[in-house]
C-alpha cells in the first residue's frame, strides 16, 4: 500500500532524514518509534505532502505521489491526524467533523458521521460545543474522527498518545487496534514504544535521520538492544 525508498527530507539546507525505506501492507498497523527530534514527523509532513523530500521515491497503492500536491494524496485516501490534535477551536464538535469530508468522503458523510459517533459516543454527546471546551482526550478522538470522515485507506496517526493520562493512553491504543480490526491500515508515529510495538504487527526505528531497526513488533519487542537502548529496561 505505502512503499518509501531513500527518502531524503529537512528543511532548508537541514537534512533530517536521509536514505528511509519504510512499508506499509494493507490491514497492517505500523509503527515508526524514535525519540524526539529523530525525523519522525518529518517523514509524516513528506509522506501528506507537505514538504517536498530532497530525494527517494513515495508511492501509495502504487501510484508516485513523491512530492504530490496534499489534496491529491488526500483525495487518494492517504490522511493524517497532525500531532497536537489542531482541531478547530472556535467551531463545534460536528462542524470540526463535518469538515473531515471537504475532500474525500462528501457523499457518505452523513453514514461517516455514524460510523465516527458510534466509534465515539462521547463527540455525539458534545456535537454542539466549540471544540476548545472538550478535554484533551476528546480532542483527540475529533481529530481521529474528523481524519475518519474522509474515508482514509491508510490513516497517519502522529504521537497520538502526546499530552493523555496513561489511563487516556491504554484507551488510544485500544482504540487504534479496533480501528485496525474494522479494516482500517494505520501508520502509528510514536514515542511511546512499548504500547505502539504491543498494538503493531510490524516497526520501524528511525535513529539518526535513518532507519537503525526494522521488523516485526514483537521481535523488535524482544530485541534487547532496543529494550535497552529505547525502552530502559
Amino acid at each position: 500500500m505505502l512503499e518509501v525508498r531513500g527518502l531524503a527530507a529537512g528543511y532548508g539546507e537541514i537534512r533530517v532524514l536521509d536514505g528511509v525505506d519504510i512499508d506499509v501492507a494493507e490491514g497492517e498497523i505500523v509503527a515508526v518509534l524514535g525519540s524526539n527530534g529523530v525525523g519522525k514527523s518529518t517523514l509524516n509532513n513528506n509522506l501528506s505532502g507537505l514538504y517536498r523530500p530532497f530525494g527517494g521515491t513515495v508511492r501509495f497503492c502504487g501510484a508516485d505521489i513523491t512530492g504530490a500536491d496534499p489534496v491529491r494524496i488526500v483525495e487518494m485516501g492517504l490522511v493524517q491526524v497532525p500531532e497536537g490534535r489542531r482541531v478547530f477551536p472556535n467551531l463545534s464538535v460536528r462542524e470540526n467533523l463535518l469538515l473531515g469530508s471537504y475532500r474525500r468522503g462528501r457523499a457518505n458523510r452523513a453514514r461517516n458521521l455514524e460510523r465516527v459517533t458510534a466509534t465515539f459516543p462521547r463527540l455525539k454527546e458534545r456535537f454542539g460545543q466549540m471544540a476548545a471546551t472538550l478535554s484533551g482526550g476528546e480532542q483527540q478522538m475529533l481529530a481521529i474522527g474528523r481524519g475518519m470522515m474522509s474515508e482514509p485507506r491508510l490513516l497517519i496517526l502522529d504521537e497520538p498518545s502526546l499530552g493523555l493520562s496513561p489511563m487516556l493512553v491504554d484507551e488510544m491504543f485500544a482504540l487504534i487496534r479496533e480501528l485496525n480490526g474494522q479494516g482500517l491500515s494505520i501508520l502509528l508515529i510514536e514515542q511511546n514504544a512499548v504500547q505502539s510495538l504491543e498494538a503493531a504487527h510490524r516497526g520501524y526505528i528511525i535513529e539518526h535521520g535513518a532507519v537503525a531497526m526494522s521488523g516485526k513488533a514483537a521481535d523488535l519487542a524482544a530485541n534487547p538492544d532496543l529494550r535497552a537502548r529505547y525502552l530502559g529496561l
